[in-house]
């Protein structure tokens, strides 16, 4: 947890004067140290909005974080069916839909990741690039032998995204595509941090992988998650599709959010930064949900 400081540390340097027996004045240094007080900050989430029902089974939400644009992917049915319904939509950061069908076409959007201007969607069992300022598909990766792609995240010049059911989490750069990590559980949401350090969520938990594939778990509590966020400083924020928000601190965790009661599911969530704003879409109940994160 984050912690704010109610007393500030200080240091009081009090000279004291004595006597020697030669009659001389030495000067003797006095240390006094005030101990700091600090006050736990209990992680909370708290609804500010939520969109119109109009964004039909809204799977994932991204903040660009360089134009402040939030795309959210929309499956329009069933998430496995190459039915050609599935769209982007552009909200604003107040819950205004402004552009409900931006790029149309897809079968079952989900995990989206922005590189050199072009906007990558994983869809079942393709990869879409998308022309953003175009505004339309420009080129489809097809991943041979591919069940149902997932998450996707960015860095330098490569896109990794993940296939859930395969257990693979697979790179694409320079127009080829590779496999970086097998035999993971479910793996599915994907994030790299500032370091280009990829982190993923699957059935084991909160994992952070090597370059050559290899991982260590960081926590083992909070599995089959979603959608993941780095915070900073060992905090982590990760939803469960079924309905759950987890905040990661070091070795702890604590459970933000539980809808599963409302049946409202938390899946692929996105994140504003400079306002602490987490956006939740909430699949079947076609909109996303805003809150105030605090921690």
């Amino acid at each position: 947890m984050k912690k704010r400081n109610l007393l500030l540390a200080m240091l009081a340097v009090s000279p004291m004067l004595f006597c020697q027996c030669n009659g001389e004045k030495k000067e003797q240094v006095q240390e006094e140290v005030v101990t700091v007080v600090e006050e736990k900050v209990e992680p909370t989430m708290t609804l500010v909005w939520e969109t119109p029902a109009e964004l039909t089974t809204c799977e994932s939400v991204l903040v660009d974080p360089a134009t402040g644009t939030i795309y959210v992917a929309n499956i329009d049915g069933d998430a496995r069916d190459h039915d050609g319904k599935g769209f982007i939509s552009i909200i604003s950061k107040d819950g205004e839909i402004l552009d409900r069908e931006w790029v149309t076409g897809m079968d079952g959007p989900k995990g989206m990741g922005i590189l050199n201007g072009k906007l990558y969607v994983t869809d079942i069992d393709d990869i879409v690039e998308i022309d953003i300022e175009k505004g339309e598909i420009t080129n489809t990766y097809v991943v041979e032998g591919a069940s149902f792609l997932n998450d996707i995240d960015v860095h330098g010049n490569k896109v990794y995204f993940s296939d859930m059911e395969k257990g693979l989490i697979h790179v694409l750069e320079d127009g080829e595509i590779s496999i970086l990590a097998e035999g993971q559980s479910s793996i599915n949401g994907l994030r790299v941090d500032e370091d280009g350090v990829l982190h993923g969520l699957d059935g084991e938990g909160l994992k952070k992988y090597a370059d050559d594939g290899t991982h260590e778990v960081l926590n083992s509590t909070v599995t089959g998650g979603d959608g993941l966020i780095i915070l900073g400083d060992d905090n982590y924020l990760a939803s469960r599709w079924a309905g759950e928000i987890w905040i990661i601190q070091g070795d702890s965790e604590t459970k933000l959010l539980d809808t599963k009661d409302a049946q409202s599911n938390t899946a692929d969530i996105g994140y504003l930064e400079e306002e602490n704003l987490v956006f939740v879409p909430t699949f079947m109940k076609n909109k996303v949900a805003a809150y105030k994160l605090s921690y």
